[in-house]
């Protein structure tokens, strides 16, 4: 059975939750998408059971701080592990075509040169388009453009072996124009950056994020079976859960699920 592993489900300011990313397991090999803000990915993998040479393909959604940041630990951790003779294969890096130096520009500066030089040989910096579509573990990845209105994002959709879509909406709320990979989705994962009854005080729409009223409205007009709400605030540690899925079943009724950090998803 396929699923998704939830490293971390806060937004950029939380510090109770680490940063949102998560990865698809394929038998014993995971496809991760982002790596949050700081070394935390290292204790969560650790934590999860998952060893560095069981991850050989990484996404990066865009250049925040709260996605790109772990990257740099990830790369550092595999490439000590290459020099050791305890990495098989290869590791790719997967991301628009304008992030490319940015990942290499921050390896460059902050890793010691022995590592570095992987980058290009054992480590590969993959650019990808709007609409491409990449064979990944056992998957045909489909990247898109979200039209952010603030550093370039891409997210992705995939159809999983049990032939249900899912899409990664990205972390800002979905544009009209993403449509096409996002109707027919089966599971999709939306950011909501707080309640909508609190907008007031977390300002959302201030930052260009959507509130848990916002997601479930959207997946409800799209008739999305299963919808997971992350990227949120983190005030309400310790009653998110059920707060975000009582105003959430009040617009959606589909499977609504609020995943915690180290969550494991049954894609079923």
């Amino acid at each position: 059975m396929e699923e998704l592993y939830v490293f971390g489900t806060g937004n950029a300011n939380a510090t109770h939750y680490y940063n949102t990313c998560f990865a698809l397991r394929d038998g014993g090999q995971y496809f991760m998408v982002d790596a949050g803000g700081g070394n935390g990915i290292l204790r969560i993998l650790e934590d999860m059971k998952i060893d560095y040479p069981q991850i050989h393909h990484l996404f990066v959604t865009h250049e925040h701080t709260d996605h790109i940041l772990g990257v740099i630990w990830l790369v550092r951790f595999i490439a000590t592990r290459m020099k050791n003779g305890k990495y098989d294969g290869d590791f790719q890096i997967y991301c628009h075509d304008g992030l490319v130096s940015t990942i290499d520009t921050f390896c460059k500066l902050t890793l010691q040169d022995k590592f570095y030089r992987l980058i290009g040989d054992r480590i590969h910096l993959i650019p990808v388009h709007d609409g491409e579509t990449l064979h990944i573990l056992d998957y045909d990845v489909t990247f898109f453009d979200i039209h952010s209105t603030k550093a370039r994002q891409f997210g992705f959709t995939t159809v999983l072996k049990n032939g249900k879509k899912l899409t990664c909406a990205g972390d800002e709320p979905y544009n009209p124009a993403c449509e096409p990979y996002v109707k027919g989705s089966d599971w999709l994962l939306h950011e909501a950056f707080c309640l909508y009854d609190e907008r007031d005080r977390f300002k959302p729409y201030e930052k260009h994020h959507s509130t848990v009223k916002d997601a479930a409205e959207l997946a409800e007009s799209l008739h999305i079976p299963n919808l997971v709400l992350w990227h949120t605030e983190d005030k309400s540690v310790g009653k998110r859960k059920e707060l975000y899925m009582a105003e959430g079943k009040a617009y959606y009724h589909g499977n609504l699920y609020v995943p915690e950090d180290r969550d494991i998803l049954a894609l079923s």
